[in-house]
């Protein structure tokens, strides 16, 4: 059984670790767009906390060295995530993260390490220190569950990274296993809540994975709206010219009022003006006059 519980926990150091390595595709997005869009910052900011303290716990637990290793090695990657985090993330939610890292990964972490070694002794130092370690574990868990209010509201799991929440589920599974065999019920509870939440997000996810935007979609979207506007400018711009030729056209002909003007003086002119054309002369050219109205 002893053998059995070793092997499970050498699964479990596995499978946190590739969970932990989950959000590594997620910080290549932000670092190559230079923003961390509708990301979250508190599942990153929880889980430091919680590996900083389940490390702890390893260390003050007798045989918890698959405990510090694997938690070791997530608070490691969880310092690197979260300073990517603050680097790109816009000035609100940088300054209010910043103050979420003060006060919970430095500020709580340091005064729980600093009571625990000073003012508690014997077995009641794993026990305060377990307690601890099962209620952030479930806030770890549970943290994800903060972006399903975005995912149902744009109907899209684009921020919703699916392997977080498929190597969460299964770590849940396996850790409450090995806490079963162990009978370590600071371990097992909340990975068995955890357990639960990640099936929660997979079915989530599968709900809204068909009704997501693929990005060979949106360029094909965009190409074609490209195209249509692209084709209704030449189409404007042919009936512009058009029209501007028309105008042209037009306001190169004589005015009808200028020609009729003209036409009256030069009538007048001719009737009041003795000449030899004679009245014959000024009938004719009243009735030219006349046709070329």
């Amino acid at each position: 059984m002893a053998n059995f519980s070793f092997i499970l926990g050498i699964i479990g150091n596995v499978i946190s670790i590739l969970m932990f390595a989950a959000p590594i595709k997620t910080f290549k997005r932000i670092m190559k767009k230079k923003s961390t869009e509708d990301f979250k910052g508190i599942p990153y900011i929880t889980t430091l906390l919680s590996t900083c303290l389940w490390t702890f716990y390893g260390l003050l637990k007798p045989g918890g060295l698959l405990v510090v290793t694997v938690n070791g090695s997530g608070a490691i990657l969880h310092i690197i995530y979260v300073t990517l985090f603050l680097i790109y993330a816009p000035e609100p939610l940088k300054i209010q993260s910043m103050k979420l890292v003060a006060i919970i990964d430095i500020a709580f972490l340091g005064a729980v390490i600093a009571i625990t070694l000073v003012a508690v002794h014997g077995t009641t130092r794993l026990t305060l220190v377990g307690f601890l370690c099962a209620a952030l574990n479930i806030g770890m868990y549970a943290a994800p569950l903060a972006a399903t209010r975005t995912v149902i509201k744009m109907k899209s799991v684009e921020y919703m990274p699916f392997f977080l929440s498929f190597f969460q589920f299964l770590n849940g599974g396996v850790w409450t296993a090995y806490a079963v065999l162990v009978k370590d019920y600071f371990i097992g509870v909340p990975n068995g809540i955890g357990f639960i939440l990640g099936a929660a997000q997979l079915i989530l996810y599968f709900m809204y994975y068909k009704s997501s935007p693929t990005k060979s979609t949106e360029e094909k979207g965009s190409a074609h709206l490209m195209k249509r506007e692209i084709q209704m400018k030449d189409v404007n711009g042919a009936h512009e010219n058009e029209n501007s030729r028309n105008l042209h056209k037009w306001k190169s002909l004589p005015k009808p009022s200028l020609v009729r003007q003209y036409s009256e003086k030069l009538v007048k002119t001719l009737s009041n003006t003795p000449s030899s054309l004679g009245s014959h002369n000024v009938h004719d050219i009243e009735k030219g006059l006349k046709e070329a109205h």
